[in-house]
This record gives C-alpha cells, structure tokens and sequence, in this order.
C-alpha cells in the first residue's frame, strides 16, 4: 500500500506558495512574486521556510516537525521550489544537484543579436549585496546561463533559460551585463521600467527523487502578468 501524506486543513496551506507536489520526504510548490524563501536582514518571519513549518506542524506550537532548505529563489522571483521534510532528504538533493535541470522564462529589455547561447562569468558580491562578473577567478564563482530566444515584440524579448549554475542573482547579473537586463528588475535593469513585477519565472525542475530514485518533472504555471507582455504558452 502507497503511503501518502496526510490531509491538511485549508486554513494551514503556505500563503504565497502553491503546493504542486508533495510526498513523505519532498514538498515542491510554486512561489508567488515578493515572498522571501528564507530570512533575511529585513524580514525574520514572513518566509516561505516559515509558512511551510507551520503547515507541516499543522498548526501545532510544540511540534518539532520541520522543513529543510535545498534551494532559493530571489524575493521578486516567482517559480518551483523544492523542500525536503529531513535532513537526509535534504542531503540527497543537493548531492545531486548538479544533475538537476532547471527552466526559467524571462522577459527582457530589447532584442538580442545572439538568439541562443551561453553566457559564462565568475561572479562576486560586494558589501552592499550587489552581484557582477569579475575576471579574477579566485573572487568569483564559476557561473554559467544558457538561453533562448523563443518570441520577439518590437522592444521585448522572451527567452528561455537553462540554468546550469545556481549562482546568486545570476540570471539577472548575465543579462543586464549582456545588455539585456530582466524587465522590471530595480536592481540590475533600468529603474524607469516597471516597479511591479520582475519578468523572471522558475518554470521547471527536473530531478531524482532522493529516495525512490524515480525522475520527476514539476512544472510551475507563470503568473498571469506576463502573458499581458508577451502572450504564449507558458
């Protein structure tokens, strides 16, 4: 007999993250724009890590029942994102994290002279949480994006990417270095734009799971805004 988690009550699901997925040793789920993954300088609670060990203590204080971090997506992000319910689990993923496939869509600013390829950069943080490219490798960490373009408007660009490194900021930082920053990005892009949403998107993940040793697919649905800047089949 297939075990299968237990129901949990509607008032208790994650707010902000819609569960996709979810099994005795995984909960994947599609993140909303503006939700922190985990704690940061500004924010302590109002994170998705948070909501989830709430849902998975079923609103008990005194339960010790916790969810395990196995990767982030920025703030303004929306997209699939995996959690593991043990440290074990959690150990499996990322051991095998190099073999995950990852799928973001991302609107753009202009139209790219290159329609497919790979950017590669070490990229360094400063004191003030800003991400570039250096060229001194003993600085940076090795990070590597590879893109597509799959539809044009006259001033937007609708690519997709293939996310072989998971480097802070990353997509974005290759990008406006390549003079196409993501619309609506405040921090990379150009601050005139759209203060509402940033145009990126984590569509997909491809993985094993850490136990059964099966392959998965989540697809997360990007959110609705988009398809008002460049329609398709997302």
């Amino acid at each position: 007999m297939k075990l299968q988690p237990p129901k949990i009550p509607k008032k208790y699901q994650p707010l902000g993250f819609e569960i996709l997925h979810e099994d005795l040793d995984l909960i994947v789920g599609n993140k909303a724009a503006g939700f922190l993954t985990v704690a940061a300088l500004w924010e302590k609670t109002n994170t998705i890590e948070n909501a989830l060990n709430t849902y998975v203590r079923k609103g008990n204080a005194k339960s010790r029942k916790c969810i395990y971090v196995v990767h982030r997506l920025d703030q303004f992000t929306s997209g699939v994102l995996v959690f593991a319910k043990s440290e074990e689990a959690q150990f499996a993923l990322k051991d095998n994290w190099p073999n995950t496939t990852k799928y973001y869509y991302a609107i753009v600013l202009g139209k790219m002279e290159k329609k497919s390829g790979l950017i590669e950069s070490y990229l360094q943080e400063d004191e003030e949480y800003y991400v570039k490219s250096t060229n001194d490798n003993s600085k940076g960490k090795l990070a590597r994006t590879e893109y597509k373009v799959i539809k044009e408007t006259q001033h937007l660009s609708l690519l997709k990417i293939n996310l072989l490194t998971g480097k802070k900021n990353q997509i974005r930082v290759h990008l406006a270095e390549a003079g196409h920053p993501v619309f609506g990005d405040l921090k990379y892009g150009k601050k005139t734009v759209n203060k509402s949403h940033l145009m990126l998107h984590a569509h997909s993940i491809s993985f094993l799971h850490p136990f059964k040793k099966t392959p998965m697919e989540i697809v997360a649905p990007a959110p609705d805004y988009f398809n008002k800047l460049i329609e398709y089949d997302y």
